[in-house]
């Protein structure tokens, strides 16, 4: 017995979990390592309680998950390992950049306004934590950024050769069905030919003055014959000419008829015809005909039981013909659900006639409205996005409404299918132009990604460097000229010393020395050491770095 697929429910669940072990993992060994300060536990039950929650809720709001972490670092700086794993989830999981670069430029101006204004902590400090926040937490977002984009390049990338392929599988078909419409044309050219010879040496004979009256009866039947047989041979080669499934349009079955035979079957149905319409051209008539069909399976299928009306009106030199249903009362048989190529095939149909054929919801229930022209003129270019239109949902195609069948999903005119349903006929995928159009998109997003998520930081780190700069040297630059200028033994207010001094070494300052930098560039380290006793200069040197 194979083993049962884990459901996603649960490998979500567990993801979930494992992220909140792994970022939780630096704050509880903290706050379970001695020393413990006053309310330890408290504290510690709310940092790992705000990380599972940040976890919770991160897979739909990422950038409060983010933030949370942040604010959470105020009170325990254990939360920095935090802040790249969901910053870099932001970046995964947020389809837009704007809120997220907004949430980090807010931090930034007010972690600078509160460091530097409120709390006046000094420049080194200030842009220690700029630099936490730049790379732990800006780098990670645009790397996760980076990860999405090439996601969804692959994913543009394998439904450009899904439609690649469905365009050579159509390619395929298109040649096998060209070769089944010559094929019919050579039997309707040779077959054709020889059953009128036929039909007209039967006819000769049949009306022979000296044949005897039982063998003129049989050349009646002989001609009938080949009449039928005539006829059957032009219907067998509209089967290769259209490969459709279901049975063929009894000849010469008029929209009446058609309606007849739904009445037949059970159904509501109205008929409204012109009676002065007169005869309309076999193309138009073969539209109309195919339109009330339609629309009648899409009625017994999807509104059984509800009242139906056929509108056909001639009328400004055209045939506007409609078929409205209302809602239905028990709603719809049971079976496969429409994939919409049934209304793409009569829209072509329609299409080919030279008219235009509109169908939607109208009043609770649906309707099927075409308008035909009278006389024959160019179709009209067939919309490339008609397939995607709300209206595009809903013709299903049944077999067994009145003596008419549904030409089910087949293609009109033995045309295969024009890659409007992805590889199940589920729903609408890319056409192969709009396939292609969509991988340059993704390649062109993801290299802009790429650039972003490497070239974004080094230019804030620059714009950082350039803010520190200033606040780090202002009034604790002395050059090299004044350094020289320095004497031991002077007094210290003589030597016109800057007004500031220089943060210290790591290692610490001895006591009475000062440090001053000279401004080097871009941290401003401290460059001279100077030490008095009593006021005056006792030593004076250059810090080695």
């Amino acid at each position: 017995m194979e083993p049962q697929p884990t459901p996603p429910a649960v490998r979500r669940r567990a993801g979930d979990l494992l992220l909140w072990a792994v970022v939780a993992a630096p704050v509880a060994y903290a706050g379970l390592t001695p020393p413990w300060p006053r309310h330890a536990v408290p504290l510690l039950a709310g940092s790992l309680a705000l990380l599972g929650l940040a976890v919770v809720f991160g897979r739909r709001w990422p950038l409060a998950a983010l933030l949370a972490v942040v604010l959470g670092s105020l009170v325990d700086g254990n939360f920095v390992f935090a802040i790249p794993v969901f910053s870099y989830l932001a970046g995964r999981r947020s389809a837009g950049a704007g809120r997220v670069a907004a949430g980090f430029a807010a931090v930034a101006v007010a972690g600078t306004a509160v460091n530097l204004g409120l709390l006046g902590t000094n420049p080194a400090t200030w842009f220690l934590l700029a630099s936490v926040l730049l790379f732990a937490g800006v780098f990670p977002w645009l790397l996760g950024r980076l990860r999405r984009q090439q996601r969804a390049l692959a994913e543009a990338g394998a439904r450009h050769a899904e439609a690649e392929e469905r365009e050579r599988r159509a390619a395929v078909e298109r040649v096998r069905l060209r070769e089944r419409a010559r094929i019919a044309q050579d039997m309707h050219d040779s077959l054709g030919h020889d059953l009128s010879l036929i039909a007209l040496r039967a006819a000769a004979l049949e009306l022979a003055a000296d044949l005897p009256p039982a063998h003129r009866a049989a050349a009646g039947e002989l001609r009938a014959s080949v009449a039928t047989a005539t006829e059957r041979l032009h219907d067998i080669i509209g089967v290769l000419r259209e490969e459709r499934s279901g049975s063929l349009r009894p000849a010469g079955e008029s929209v009446a008829e058609l309606v007849d035979g739904a009445r037949d079957a059970g159904m509501a149905v109205e008929l409204r015809a012109d009676p002065d319409g007169g005869d309309l051209p076999p193309l138009v008539t073969h539209a109309v005909h195919r339109v009330v069909r339609e629309a009648l399976t899409n009625a017994a299928r999807y509104a059984p039981g509800a009242p139906v009306t056929v509108t056909v009106d001639r009328a400004g030199g055209e045939v506007a013909v409609s078929v409205v249903n209302g809602p239905a009362p028990s709603g719809p048989l049971p079976g496969p659900a429409s994939h919409g190529s049934g209304l793409l095939a009569l829209r072509e149909r329609v299409r080919l006639a030279g008219g235009v054929l509109d169908a939607g919801l109208r009043g609770g229930g649906f309707a099927v409205t075409a308008h035909l022209p009278l006389t024959a003129g160019p179709p009209p270019a067939a919309a490339a996005d008609e397939a995607d239109r709300p209206d595009g949902l809903a013709l299903p195609t049944v077999a067994g409404v009145g003596a008419g069948r549904s030409a089910g999903l087949a293609s009109v005119a033995g045309e295969p299918d024009d890659g409007l349903r992805d590889g199940d006929g589920t729903g609408p995928v890319d056409r192969p132009g709009d396939a292609a159009r969509r991988l340059r998109e993704a390649r062109r997003r993801a290299r802009r990604s790429l650039l972003v998520a490497f070239g974004a930081p080094a230019g804030l780190a620059l714009v950082l460097a350039l803010v520190y700069y200033p606040l780090a040297t202002a009034g604790a630059v002395l050059d090299r000229s004044g350094y020289e200028r320095l004497r031991v033994g002077e007094e210290r207010d003589s030597l016109g010393l800057p007004r500031r001094q220089a943060d210290p070494p790591a290692g610490g300052a001895p006591a009475g020395c000062e440090f001053y930098t000279d401004g080097n560039f871009p941290f401003a380290e401290p460059t001279w050491r100077l030490c008095f006793t009593d006021g005056r200069l006792v030593s004076k040197e250059k810090i080695a770095r």
